[in-house]
């Protein structure tokens, strides 16, 4: 028998021959848009995570690079402070040596040469001196330890300069001690 048979019924077949096997139901269709729906949360949430993650590290690379940038140009500056007291005694010294023994001349200019050579150094490594004499006063650089009457200084700049402040890069190591103007003196009745 080689005919074709007709599809029956029984064989999961209609009598016009369609299928009658039925695709999914609603039911599983919700669910499955349930489960896009949670895969595409998912999705998104770890998109997220990670474009966070990324921002995070650049951030923890550049404050690391910034870090040990200031690392590297402020680690001498325990150094600079130790040796700040040496630089007001030199000075300190040559002043009172020109005063006192100007027949030491000689001996004067070479230790003066010595002075420039070691402030030369420190400069070149950073070091800015804060001699502010005639500015107006700056709280952030100098630190006032007297007012005085001066008809030639305006009030309030500084007068004198008792001790030279110094920066390190940009960043106060010490502060100036100034004396500042109090305007010209005035006269009572």
């Amino acid at each position: 028998d080689d005919k074709p048979r007709a599809p029956d019924a029984a064989q999961g077949y209609g009598a016009d021959g369609a299928s009658q096997q039925q695709g999914p139901s609603m039911e599983d269709f919700s669910k499955l848009m349930v489960q896009l729906d949670q895969a595409t949360a998912e999705a998104a949430d770890f998109k997220d995570r990670l474009i966070r993650s990324v921002a995070d590290f650049d951030n923890f690379r550049r404050r690391t690079t910034r870090e040990k940038e200031d690392i590297r140009r402020f680690a001498s500056a325990a150094l600079v402070e130790d040796l700040l007291p040496v630089i007001d005694n030199m000075a300190l010294a040559l002043d009172s040596a020109r005063k006192h023994h100007p027949e030491a001349s000689g001996v004067i200019d070479g230790v003066d040469m010595i002075y420039s050579q070691f402030r030369n150094v420190l400069k070149n490594h950073g070091v800015e001196e804060v001699a502010p004499q005639g500015q107006p006063f700056d709280p952030n650089l100098h630190e006032s330890i007297a007012h005085q009457a001066s008809a030639e200084v305006p009030e309030g700049s500084v007068l004198a300069v008792t001790r030279t402040g110094y920066t390190l890069n940009g960043r106060l190591i010490r502060p100036a001690t100034v004396v500042l103007s109090a305007g010209p003196q005035k006269q009572e009745d």
